[in-house]
């Protein structure tokens, strides 16, 4: 089960992601030409994928101030953009397809 714990990138997708404790990069990210698309564990990269594939997705009501920082409100904007929704699946994909390489 995915521990909650977020990667803090201040110099936003433009490099690899790396574990902020230990400083390692993440063996689950693939770069695309609008950044690195990144997850923790196999849970964290289904999540992104069944965000990206939805076609509803219900933001919480502009009063309700404690669900605005969900795991799915802090992905990047063009991660959440629908223009950009095949190719972020196609590097869901090439991750599940590196998995079973390795």
């Amino acid at each position: 089960m995915w521990s909650g714990r977020l990667v803090t990138l201040s110099r936003g997708t433009a490099q690899p992601a790396t574990d902020p404790y230990f400083g390692m990069p993440l063996w689950f990210q693939v770069e695309t030409r609008h950044g690195w698309l990144w997850a923790y564990n196999l849970e964290h990269l289904d999540l992104i994928r069944r965000f990206v594939r939805a076609s509803l997705r219900e933001r919480a009501p502009w009063y309700d101030t404690g669900q605005k920082m969900t795991l799915v409100a802090r992905l990047p904007a063009w991660i959440k953009r629908a223009k950009n929704r095949d190719e972020i699946l196609r590097a869901v994909s090439r991750i599940h397809v590196s998995l079973a390489v390795a």
